[in-house]
């Protein structure tokens, strides 16, 4: 699928979490993207300056119509203002589908599938499972979801409902747990990563999208389990 500069309009832009946004764009030069695909972003400033970031796209969504989900960077140049200042009417320029390597595809064949998502990494993955289930797709899916609080998971009524016989969800949470829920809180180990996911000897496909130091952390640990570096996919963005 060939990626070129599209126009975009927001059409939505509603909070996600304290300090992210959902932002719907119409795109009508939109070819559509696959599952755990992403894109590029660029603002211009009344000067002429210009500033891009890449976003993973929310949904496997056919043409004219894009998703995605930002998490607000302090320091960037780029999502603040998508969080905080941008408007539904305002125009973008987006460049993509992009990354054809990080992506599922129903049908593709009948190996368990492994998610693995660090915060905001879950958008990506949040895409195949929605397209897994949409395909009415048998194979099995699980997700381990490693984020510091309830308040901070992605399109967590989603996957609420999303969860069922082939498609499974486990939390870690880094700092604060639901009131309700029982064990620990704190972060991801290579004992917990092998205790929630699906083992080497079943040769899962694996997909793992967080923060540099996360994805790096946990495809370590996974190649110390047993998986085959070939079955590892990983997917980051800046920062620890």
């Amino acid at each position: 699928m060939r990626s070129t500069w599209h126009a975009a309009t927001i059409v939505e832009n509603r909070a996600e979490t304290p300090h992210s946004v959902r932002m719907t764009l119409a795109v009508p030069t939109w070819p559509g993207s696959e599952p755990g695909s992403h894109l590029d972003v660029r603002l211009t400033a009344p000067d002429g300056y210009q500033a891009s970031r890449s976003y993973s796209v929310a949904s496997s969504t056919p043409w004219g119509h894009v998703v995605l989900a930002i998490d607000e960077l302090p320091d960037g140049e780029v999502s603040p203002f998508l969080v905080n200042e941008a408007r539904p009417g305002d125009n973008l320029e987006i460049h993509g589908p992009l990354g054809s390597y990080f992506v599922w595809r129903p049908g593709q064949n009948d190996r368990p599938v492994q998610l693995i998502a660090g915060g905001s990494g879950v958008v990506p993955l949040y895409a195949m499972a929605v397209a897994h289930d949409l395909a009415e797709d048998s194979t099995p899916f699980r997700l381990l979801y490693s984020v510091r609080t309830p308040a901070d998971v992605f399109f967590a009524s989603e996957l609420d409902d999303l969860a069922g016989p082939s498609f499974q969800v486990e939390h870690v949470y880094t700092r604060q747990a639901p009131v309700d829920r029982l064990g620990t809180v704190g972060r991801l180990t290579r004992e917990s990563l092998a205790a929630s996911t699906i083992p080497p000897a079943e040769r899962p496909r694996i997909y793992v999208c967080g923060s540099t130091g996360f994805a790096e952390t946990v495809a370590g640990w996974l190649l110390e389990l047993g998986h085959a570096t070939t079955d590892i996919l990983t997917e980051r963005f800046g920062g620890l």
